[in-house]
C-alpha cells in the first residue's frame, strides 16, 4: 500500500508541472503579437469583390481567395477544401483558407438558410457578409441585428448570439483569439447528431495539416 501511495504521489508530482505548462500554453495563444490578418483590410477584400461581382457567388468567392492569396501569400492555403460544417444546430459549407493556433480564415455559408447559436469563445469572429443577409440577437435585446453584403459582424468573444441566415448566404469568416477554444464546438454536432464521421475526418484532419504547416513557419 505504502508503495502505490509513493508511486501515485510522484505521478502527480511529476504531471502536475506538465498540466501547469500545458494551461498556459492554450491560456496563452491568441495574444495580439500572434495575428497576421486584419479585419479592416479582410471587409476591404470583401468590398472590391462584392462591387466586381454582385450576383454572381462564385466569381466573388474566387475573387475575394485571389486577393486574400495576395495579401498574404504566405499564410493562405493553395489548395483549399470544401467541407460541411455543423455547430451550434447550424449547418452549413466552408471552404478553410487558414487555419492556425490563433487565427482562421473561411468562406462559410449555405445555398438554403440556417439558423443555431453563435458559440461562446475565447475568439473574436468576424463575419464580413459577401452574398445575401445574416440575422442575430443577444438575450435581453428585442430587435434583430441585420446584416447585409459588405457589412462587418462582429460575435466577440465571451459572447453567444442566436444567428440566422434567412436564405442563401456567403460571408468571409474571420477569427482571432484561442482557436484552439473553438475546436469542441465545431465538431460537437458530429457525436450528438450528425454522425457524419466523414465531415468529421475532414474537419480534424485538414485543420489539424494547416495548424502544424503554420507552426512549422512559426506562425501560432
Amino acid at each position: 500500500i505504502f508503495f502505490r501511495s509513493s508511486t501515485m504521489a510522484s505521478c502527480v508530482q511529476l504531471m502536475f508541472p506538465v498540466v501547469v505548462v500545458l494551461i498556459a500554453m492554450f491560456l496563452g495563444i491568441g495574444h495580439e503579437s500572434q495575428y497576421v490578418f486584419d479585419p479592416v483590410k479582410l471587409k476591404g477584400i470583401s468590398e472590391k469583390a462584392i462591387a466586381a461581382h454582385a450576383g454572381n457567388v462564385t466569381a466573388l468567392k474566387d475573387h475575394v481567395v485571389l486577393q486574400l492569396r495576395e495579401a498574404y501569400p504566405q499564410y493562405i492555403t493553395k489548395e483549399p477544401e470544401w467541407m460541411f460544417n455543423n455547430a451550434g444546430g447550424a449547418m452549413g459549407a466552408m471552404l478553410v483558407l487558414h487555419a492556425s493556433l490563433s487565427e482562421y480564415v473561411i468562406i462559410f455559408g449555405t445555398a438554403v438558410g440556417t439558423e443555431g447559436h453563435s458559440g461562446r469563445f475565447l475568439a473574436d469572429d468576424y463575419f464580413t457578409i459577401l452574398h445575401g443577409e445574416q440575422w442575430a440577437f443577444k438575450a435581453g435585446s428585442m430587435e434583430k441585428q441585420v446584416f447585409t453584403p459588405g457589412m462587418q459582424h462582429l460575435m466577440a468573444r465571451y459572447e453567444a448570439k442566436q444567428y440566422r441566415m434567412p436564405d442563401e448566404c456567403w460571408a468571409l469568416e474571420y477569427a482571432r483569439g484561442n482557436i484552439v477554444s473553438m475546436l469542441p464546438f465545431g465538431v460537437a454536432d458530429c457525436f450528438t447528431s450528425t454522425f457524419d464521421l466523414w465531415t468529421l475526418w475532414k474537419t480534424v484532419s485538414v485543420t489539424a495539416k494547416l495548424m502544424f504547416e503554420n507552426i512549422c513557419q512559426g506562425k501560432i
